[in-house]
């Protein structure tokens, strides 16, 4: 398997072509590398990446794009101890600036771009920089590289990708200077180069992470103009990373489940292409949501790439090549591309983690899972969902003897509807790898047996008993007729074809939540164009449809992709009845009210605890018996319940 040969890259060689990317962690001390972050990387390292590029560090202290963001100049003791831990791989420090896609929030002073054109989010202006500026800026990267190579780092890699102020030179989207870094785009980027590779010599490795594509060909750089981007600089550097994405459209530089996988694996091809046509070997890595290791292999098989980028995919197991080296790629946990907890450059600070693997970001305080059995007891888990199947699979790698019980007649919950969504179709991968590791390891399952109160006391006369009963549907805010139709949205999604579940005519989603079920629903009933003609309306009383959308990334995305598809939007809109064929709203602040035709009414709303088992909750409970949240709630408490049996 090509993925796993070694790689060639300058005077270094790594073990495998599997990189593990950049990105923020929030595991910082300070602006200082902690050794959190060691330990994360170490894991990786153990788990067979062969190139690992720690997270970017700013080269300049006005440069604070979120609060726990590294600065260069703080990160020698933190390199040292991350390449003394991750002695397997090659490591590399991440160098950048942000320019104008940062904040003055932390720093409290002005940002630094070349022109000046507004943040998009914050609609903040930077300053133009001057001479000066761009001097400190360039002696700042070099510093940076120096420290990072006497600090052991086998070399550095320069962002000229999303969040750059190097893309930033090198687009006629932020460039507008009439000076010699307008009229010659690359002038910063060479600069830059030059001086990185005179302050670490010429047996360091320099990389290059380079956006090929903007997304903006009004002005932007185009896949073109990147690829000859990369010729003009491929003397000057040891390893090439591709990427797509800039100041207009940072979320697709790593959107979530509704882009395929290796979107941007052509982007790749046509630059290396470039570069071998122009006489350069330089290695290529490509990126872009390439989370199945089948889809690696192909891009190098194919000369698409020389290595693969697999960040997420090595967040949600560590072990990936560790495993395909072991020629068990089956128990690799899947990455379902949900940027739910993975994605964290928000205002909320959260720490780096994954849904499958809630030890993600956590490997110093979290205890791995148990390598050898420890209890011989049975235990039954009542309930079938995400959170039941996890508490069964690490309670069987602890040495119990486990049944899981669950009414329906497949397990896997609501997380096994939410992927019959637009969008969420690899949510299901998360139920079968449950499903396959609880079979491994050799819990039984009773499907289609409803447990009573009666059944629940002699299930506790056997054994232990975890309740993952999961959520009801919640009470709603406002008048529903005997003559509505009422569906909701994850029973409608409980179908295996949803459309035709449902009668003609206009259908409204009532949305109260602004998360991805009812957006999901929209979209899946508007791609049918008979629905689309009859009419789809989304009801929220939000400002904006789907806002918790902007903590995956997906929320522009999502209303282009809407509006896109005919949806109607009515926003900061409260239902106060529902009845046949009709919907009455009323807006949220002006108290204005409209009827809507509805031949069906389609409720996202909350959900509540399933306390119909146990409700004096005698027994340990796990997930939406607990309170209805998310997979990853699930997951790691399913985890943790099982970790604490017997203890």
């Amino acid at each position: 398997m090509k993925l796993l040969e070694t790689l060639a890259l300058g005077r270094s060689v790594a073990p495998s072509r599997v990189m593990f990317g950049p990105h923020e962690t929030n595991l910082g001390h300070g602006r200082a590398l902690s050794a959190a972050h060691t330990a994360y990387y170490a894991r990786r390292s153990a788990g067979g990446a062969g190139v690992i590029v720690v997270e970017e560090t700013s080269v300049h202290p006005g440069d604070w794009p979120y609060e726990r963001a590294p600065l260069a100049s703080l990160c020698g003791p933190g390199w040292r101890s991350i390449v003394e831990a991750c002695d397997s791989s090659i490591v590399l420090a991440a160098l950048g600036h942000n320019g104008g896609q940062g904040t003055s929030h932390w720093s409290q002073r002005e940002m630094w771009a070349p022109s000046a054109v507004p943040e998009v989010a914050s609609r903040e202006v930077p300053k133009v920089m001057e001479q000066r500026d761009i001097d400190t800026v360039v002696n700042g990267f070099a510093e940076a590289a120096a420290l990072a190579v006497q600090s052991g780092c086998h070399g550095v890699e320069v962002n000229a990708g999303q969040n750059s102020i190097v893309r930033q030179f090198l687009s006629g989207l932020t460039n507008m200077r009439g000076d010699d870094y307008g009229t010659d785009r690359l002038r910063f980027l060479r600069e830059v180069l030059d001086a990185v590779r005179s302050a670490i010599g010429p047996s360091a490795l320099l990389g290059l992470r380079l956006s090929v594509d903007e997304l903006a060909p009004w002005a932007g750089i185009v896949p073109e103009a990147g690829a000859a981007i990369a010729v003009a600089v491929a003397p000057m550097i040891d390893l090439l990373t591709i990427v797509r994405g800039g100041i207009y459209s940072v979320a697709l530089t790593r959107p979530d489940g509704h882009v395929e996988p290796g979107f941007a694996i052509g982007l790749a091809r046509q630059t290396r292409l470039a570069l071998r046509g122009a006489g350069h070997d330089t290695p290529v890595f490509a990126q872009g949501s390439i989370v199945d290791w089948g889809q690696a292999e192909w891009a190098i098989n194919d000369g698409a790439a020389d290595g693969v980028e697999m960040t997420r995919a090595l967040l949600a197991d560590s072990d990936l090549v560790k495993k395909l080296r072991a020629d068990t790629p089956e128990q690799i946990r899947p990455c379902v591309l949900c940027n739910q907890l993975c994605k964290v450059r928000d205002n909320r600070n959260p720490i780096v983690s994954c849904v499958m693997d809630p030890r993600t970001g956590h490997e110093l305080g979290d205890a791995p899972e148990p390598a050898a059995p420890s209890a011989q007891r049975a235990l039954t888990v009542v309930g079938g969902g995400v959170a039941g199947l996890e508490t069964a699979r690490v309670a069987a790698l602890r040495g119990f003897t486990v049944t899981v019980v669950e009414t329906s007649p497949m397990a896997g919950g609501v997380l096994r509807h939410a992927a019959r969504g637009a969008g969420r179709s690899r949510l299901a991968l998360a139920v079968e790898w449950l499903e396959r590791e609880c079979v491994r390891h050799g819990v039984a399952f009773r499907l289609n047996s409803p447990v009573d109160g009666h059944e629940l006391d002699n299930l506790r006369a056997d054994g232990l008993v975890v309740i993952a009963t999961g959520g009801r549907h919640g009470t709603l805010p406002f008048v529903v007729d005997d003559s509505a139709d009422l569906r909701h949205g994850v029973d409608l999604l409980a179908f295996d074809d949803p459309l035709n579940a449902l009668p003609p005519g206009p259908m409204v989603v009532w949305d109260p939540i602004g998360g991805p079920i009812a957006l999901s629903v929209a979209e899946l009933l508007a791609a049918d164009a008979t629905r689309r003609d009859a009419g789809i309306t989304l009801i929220t009383p939000d400002l904006l449809v789907g806002e918790k959308l902007s903590l995956t990334g997906d929320l522009a995305p999502a209303q282009i992709r809407l509006h896109g598809l005919g949806v109607r939007l009515v926003k900061q809109a409260l239902v106060r009845r529902v009845s046949d064929g009709k919907v009455e709203v009323e807006d949220r602040f002006s108290g204005a009210t409209q009827v809507i035709d509805s031949a069906v009414f389609i409720a996202c709303g909350h959900r509540l605890p399933d306390l119909y088992l146990d409700p004096d909750e005698t027994l340990p409970q796990v997930g939406d018996r607990v309170a209805p949240r998310t997979i990853h709630e699930a997951i790691l408490e399913g985890r943790r319940v099982a970790m604490g049996l017997l203890a």
